[in-house]
């Protein structure tokens, strides 16, 4: 259960319990006073008029049955009240005038015009309650006379003042609260508006888990095509280059067998990483320069066109992703070169700076217009060019591609340096 509902359930219960005393306590107090006033001979008291007293008595609780029992909906009807008040005013203070020891009686008035009674008006039953009770207080109306009534009047005053301050602190007393029960079923709203918010998005993570797992799957299938293109289909491509080499060159056929022999080797262990989705094996014992410049050695051996690779700041480990990413942007930029550029020198350059690992390749081919649209109808190059570009923008970098007929090509991959070890 939580705080705001045992607050609650504590305050229901006290009143409820203090509901149950005012309903009962008007008549337990008309009771005793019964008792003692019907004693009161016996102790040797003046006699009381029994009949009116019973007679009267049997008004009161008629009076109270009426009004403060059987219906409570009439409680917050000022007027209504008002004029219960007033009868039993009318009706205590003949009961006083009997008996002084109806004075027990009289405590019901503070309780009823706090209890009945709006605004000022609690004060008025206060005061008027008052008076009655100091009757009884200086033993009867028959010790009030011409020499004696200042007693009574002075009594009556401390009386008053007395119970007029503790109305007042019971009047702050029931505003505290009433606003802490206010508070509270602002509270309780509130609750109730965090749980429906809560329930809402408990949806939306669920279809935000949905979606989250479908462009999983869609970026898992654009990965899984990447290496592929990026691993088989050039290796496949290269074995093909050195077969139709060496059928067009019979003299070097050996050379070409022996080149194509170590491509499919290099491929097959490629793809099972692939399978076994786990970084690229010139990485797995290798750092990027190491593994870069291995790369760009045999592609220069297999295609004979130089290939050279230059690193620029400080060399350390990077990310897992971040050094596949590069490695990867350099073999697909090396296989476009062979492809497409008929050039005769490359040049990479890696370059490690403070925020950014970034890689250059540039050929003096015959170059290209980037803008162009080409066949998929896409103007972001092949899908070499386009598995270069999602490579690099997963992990939130940049390629930048510069080229011009008969210019050459430059291509630029730059990633954020996440050392080895960073946040997946």
């Amino acid at each position: 259960m939580s705080i705001e509902a045992e607050l609650r359930e504590e305050f229901d219960r006290w009143e409820r319990q203090e509901s149950a005393v005012v309903s009962a306590l008007p008549y337990a107090l008309l009771a005793v006073s019964i008792l003692f006033a019907t004693l009161q001979p016996i102790v040797g008291l003046q006699r009381v008029s029994y009949p009116a007293m019973f007679g009267l008595a049997a008004a009161v609780v008629l009076w109270l049955l009426w009004f403060h029992t059987l219906h409570p909906d009439w409680h917050r009807n000022g007027r209504l009240m008002g004029l219960y008040f007033i009868g039993w005013v009318v009706l205590a203070t003949g009961l006083v005038v009997l008996s002084p020891l109806f004075g027990f009686f009289t405590f019901v008035g503070y309780i009823h015009s706090f209890a009945y009674l709006k605004g000022r008006w609690r004060y008025a039953g206060v005061a008027a309650t008052a008076p009655i009770a100091a009757v009884s207080y200086i033993g009867g109306v028959q010790n009030i006379d011409a020499d004696s009534w200042w007693a009574w009047v002075g009594i009556s005053l401390i009386t008053m003042t007395l119970a007029g301050a503790f109305s007042f602190f019971g009047d702050m007393t029931d505003q505290r609260n009433t606003k802490q029960k206010q508070a509270l079923a602002e509270l309780h709203e509130a609750n109730l508006k965090l749980e429906a918010a809560l329930e809402e998005n408990a949806a939306l993570h669920a279809q935000l888990l949905v979606q989250a797992r479908e462009a999983g799957v869609l970026d898992e299938r654009q990965r899984m095509a990447r290496e592929i293109h990026d691993t088989l289909a050039q290796g496949l491509a290269g074995i093909l280059a050195q077969l139709q080499a060496a059928e067009q060159v019979p003299d070097e056929w050996r050379r070409h067998a022996t080149t194509a022999m170590n491509l499919a080797r290099e491929t097959l262990t490629e793809a099972r990483r692939t399978v076994h989705a786990v970084e690229p094996s010139v990485l797995a014992d290798a750092r990027l320069p190491d593994a870069i410049s291995d790369v760009a050695r045999r592609w220069s051996e297999a295609n004979d066109i130089a290939a050279v690779l230059t690193t620029t700041g400080d060399a350390r480990p990077m990310h897992a992703d971040v050094e596949v990413t590069l490695l990867r942007m350099a073999q697909e930029a090396l296989a476009n070169v062979a492809k497409h550029a008929r050039a005769t020198r490359v040049g990479l350059t890696l370059s490690y700076m403070e925020d950014l690992v970034t890689l250059d390749v540039r050929d003096d081919g015959i170059g290209f217009e980037p803008n162009t649209k080409r066949a998929n109808g896409s103007n972001n190059g092949g899908f070499g060019l386009t598995g270069m570009r999602q490579r690099v923008q997963r992990l939130a970098g940049r390629l930048d591609i510069e080229s011009e007929p008969g210019g050459g090509t430059a291509i630029s991959a730059s990633v954020p340096a996440i050392p080895a070890g960073g946040v997946e």
